[in-house]
């Protein structure tokens, strides 16, 4: 769904973004004119109680917050789960795009697909959305746009990786999921989600990527985005294995606001959207 162009007298100069998921949503506001970012907040579902209806959790959360009440000229959801693929444009057609998904995630007749198309790199983000939050918000917000998260994610570390020849691996950490990307001067070489508990899992499935794509850890470069530091065991264990680890570096996306490292990578997605 596209938003309605406004009329120039009644532009403010605003736009909403929102990356949502059962447990929780995070928001922006940013100032399209100057491009810079003004604030952000993060809200955690109390999920305790499963007979609540999702849409009630986001209800709430708009009452609490003025910021989610005013007016925008653009506003942006964004689906945040691990129901995403990327197909190449060649090999994309619209009308079968239950059939891109099944082959890494359970999907059934009932359910809605989508896609983003992601001109620059000739491929599509196909996924399921969460069509009762995007009900949701058309009472709320009127029309919208909405894409996936992966989305971002990915096309912006495409970016990110012009003119540089090496293999480098991402891993960006969500609360139960997390994605590996593989880059090479605008060129992807892998995408994956992986749901995870403990550290074990996460070195489990870096090393068996790196594997399978003959990466060698005494010269592979990951970078870490997400929820994540340097004191995290999640962190430790890559270290231990990997010989070349770092958090991604974000001191150019800080220029225009005061936001530290810590959330730059954390909010990643939701700050390049």
């Amino acid at each position: 769904m596209l938003v309605n162009p406004a009329n120039i007298t009644d532009k403010k100069y605003r736009k909403l973004s929102i990356r949502v998921s059962l447990n929780g949503l995070a928001f922006s506001c940013s100032d399209t004119l100057n491009h810079t970012l003004l604030s952000f907040n993060e809200i955690a579902f109390d999920t305790s109680d499963p007979s609540k209806k999702i849409e009630d959790r986001y209800a709430s959360a708009i009452k609490q917050h003025q910021a989610l009440q005013e007016s925008y000229d653009e506003i942006v959801v964004l689906h945040d789960n691990n129901l995403s693929t990327f197909v190449p444009t060649a090999l994309f057609d619209e009308q079968f795009l239950g059939s891109y998904l099944q082959y890494n995630t359970k999907v059934f007749e009932t359910d809605f697909f989508a896609s983003d198309e992601i001109a620059p790199y000739q491929m599509n983000t196909v996924y399921i959305p969460y069509v009762n939050i995007n009900n949701f918000f058309v009472d709320e917000f009127g029309t919208f746009t909405y894409k996936h998260a992966n989305t971002i994610l990915v096309s912006k570390l495409l970016d990110l990786s012009k003119n540089v020849d090496d293999k480098k691996m991402f891993v960006h950490m969500n609360a139960q999921h997390f994605e590996i990307i593989i880059v090479q001067n605008q060129n992807l070489l892998l995408f994956n989600s992986f749901d995870y508990k403990t550290p074990e899992d996460l070195i489990y499935y870096l090393l068996f990527t790196a594997e399978q794509l003959n990466l060698n850890p005494e010269t592979l470069k990951l970078e870490f985005l997400g929820d994540i530091n340097e004191e995290d065991a999640f962190f430790k264990i890559a270290y231990k294995y990997i010989r070349n680890v770092s958090l991604f570096d974000v001191s150019d996306l800080q220029l225009n606001n005061p936001f530290s490292s810590a959330e730059h990578r954390k909010h990643f997605i939701l700050f390049q959207s």
